[in-house]
């Protein structure tokens, strides 16, 4: 049977490249998560793999949504923008108002649903993607506009920010802003418009973190973590020395000490300090090539679409996983400050996970033939 071509000629299949990278990746992070997890398992719960099956179920069900999105019709994502738009502001009140949302840590960043726990933030951010990408391609004629190309997604993803910031999540209202940035950015909005949100962002910034006592401490402890390391600092430097005792070729899979209840939740946004210690500069070095290779595949396949909803989207879904890596291996080094950022396809964690393979899946489907 001769398989289904498009227009240039080309065989429709998606790319597997990317597809190899991103399963690599999150075989790496189930691996990850049974070294990093398993002693804190076995302690608190007496068993050793409790994290790694529920990953390994995250991962089953990730990579079935992963297919999914790669063979559906553009339109059904395209034809729901508002619907999913409409879902994320769902989730986040429910997180905010109802009694569904679970506190952790002082803050309410999840809703509990049975055995089932949600971040909405994850779901915000795909959400938000899909919005920008259908706007900044319909509005291309009055994009130059401050009415019509400025306040409309600038006023949606703020509304998302006001209501993170109730939960409150400063450093989730920082990254939905972060993807508007760099949507509009490409998007053809105005420099001297973006240049005015980049002051006006960073003062209201300014006022939230002095405003808070315990953003300042978490601040002042970035600036100099050793000051104080058995407090705010604590995390931060107990990474720092996961990292430097990995050296060149690390301790051995297996054989770091700082998951004996040094680093908290090692498992979690610290999970590339435990790789750090435990397989060194050559590994962290791997890790990275592998996240290179996968964000080149993504803007590529980008790049080679010719409509710009396409274009927007793919660009879209690549920034978002590229500003998760970025972010969390910053924070894991000490570069900015802590803010509880996961490792896509490596840390462990339902929400960021699914999400993670969504946009791997959208990836895959927008570059049937385009690679």
């Amino acid at each position: 049977m001769n398989k289904k071509k498009n227009l240039s000629g080309k065989p429709e299949r998606p790319d597997y490249w990317l597809l190899a990278a991103a399963l690599l990746l999150a075989c790496f992070g189930l691996m990850m998560v049974l070294s990093a997890s398993g002693i804190m398992a076995e302690r608190f719960f007496d068993d050793k793999y409790l994290f790694f099956k529920k990953q390994a179920m995250f991962l089953v069900a990730g990579t079935s949504l992963m297919y999914l999105c790669s063979r559906l019709p553009k339109a059904v994502f395209y034809n729901m923008v508002y619907v999913w738009l409409m879902g994320a502001f769902i989730l986040l009140l429910l997180c905010d108002f109802s009694p569904l949302s679970f506190s952790a840590g002082g803050a309410k960043r999840w809703i509990v649903l049975g055995p089932v726990r949600i971040q909405p933030l994850e779901f915000c951010k795909p959400a938000l993607i899909f919005y920008l990408a259908y706007f900044f391609s319909r509005k291309q004629d009055m994009i130059k506009t401050f009415s019509v190309g400025f306040l409309p997604p600038f006023a949606i993803t703020g509304a998302l920010c006001i209501l993170l910031m109730m939960q409150p999540d400063f450093g989730g209202s920082v990254f939905l802003c972060m993807i508007l940035f760099f949507m509009s950015l490409v998007g053809g909005t105005r420099i001297s418009y973006l240049i005015m949100s980049l002051f006006f962002a960073g003062g209201a910034g300014y006022m939230l973190i002095t405003s808070s006592p315990y953003r300042l401490k978490r601040m002042t402890a970035f600036i100099d973590p050793f000051k104080s390391a058995h407090n705010e600092g604590y995390q931060l430097v107990q990474s720092l020395y996961a990292f430097g005792s990995g050296n060149i070729f690390g301790q051995g899979l297996g054989a770091g000490k700082q998951k004996l209840f040094f680093l908290p939740e090692a498992h979690n946004d610290f999970i590339m300090a435990v790789v750090g210690e435990e397989l060194g500069f050559i590994g962290v070095t791997v890790v990275f090539l592998v996240i290179g290779f996968l964000l080149w595949r993504g803007f590529k396949i980008a790049l080679a679409q010719d409509d710009l909803q396409d274009r927007f989207t793919a660009y879209g879904m690549t920034i978002m996983l590229a500003l998760g890596f970025t972010l969390n291996l910053a924070v894991v080094m000490g570069t900015v400050p802590p803010k509880g950022v996961p490792m896509p396809f490596v840390s462990y964690g339902g929400s960021s996970l699914l999400v993670s393979c969504f946009c791997i899946g959208i990836l895959l489907n927008l570059s049937r033939g385009k690679v």
